[in-house]
């Protein structure tokens, strides 16, 4: 069973007959939430995109996950000695399904009018969560390990030309986002990109980029 497949029913059967899970809204640039608490939090975003970002000592913003409607995030997916560092930035308006890792396993608290299906389908679901997240985290260590930002860019537009089997695509980032998912300086990335677009290794138009020697 695919979660996203079944995500309406996924989010009716709990939002509506589960009282230990909370739905919220979010303006854009609002912190959904921050991994400064050990809170085991889950979230599910229904509506909108956001972006999980790390702030270092010196201010500097790197984008670490880009989450659309769908997606799972929250503390219960990162180590402790990380959680200080981490905040989840709404991009749009989002909607957003919170509830508990510690609740997920054990009986539920409440009296639930279907017997808690939703956390029966987490529970079925969640080792292919975790999976997916590895996938996720592991794509842009992948990105990170390259040595410059001309390899970077174009192991990032290689995953998302082979993700839609085109070699067209639109990246889900701005410029200045792309930027810091890649930590890479802004300047320098434009730089890179005119110079693959002057070397007729990429078309771009916006935010759709076309790979023309890949």
């Amino acid at each position: 069973m695919d979660v996203r497949v079944n995500l309406d029913d996924f989010i009716k059967e709990f939002a509506e007959n589960c009282e230990n899970v909370q739905r919220k809204y979010y303006k854009k640039n609002q912190i959904i939430t921050t991994y400064i608490q050990k809170r085991n939090q889950i979230c599910v975003l229904l509506k909108g995109e956001a972006d999980l970002v790390r702030y270092d000592f010196n201010g500097a913003r790197s984008i670490i996950e880009h989450y659309t409607a769908g997606d799972f995030f929250g503390e219960a997916f990162y180590i402790v000695s990380v959680n200080n560092e981490l905040s989840v930035e709404a991009k749009k308006n989002c909607e957003v399904l919170l509830f508990s890792y510690d609740n997920l396993y054990g009986d539920c608290k409440y009296d639930c009018k279907y017997g808690c299906k939703y956390h029966d389908m987490l529970k079925e679901n969640f080792s292919k969560i975790m999976v997916d997240k590895m996938k996720a985290l592991n794509t842009r260590i992948e990105i990170l390990t390259k040595r410059t930002i001309r390899e970077k860019l174009l192991g990032y537009f290689n995953i998302l030309s082979t993700r839609k089997l085109s070699k067209s695509f639109t990246i889900p980032f701005s410029l200045t986002d792309l930027a810091d998912y890649l930590s890479v300086d802004r300047s320098a990335m434009m730089r890179e990109i005119k110079n693959l677009k002057d070397e007729g290794i990429i078309e771009k138009d916006g935010n759709l980029f076309t790979l023309l020697t890949f």
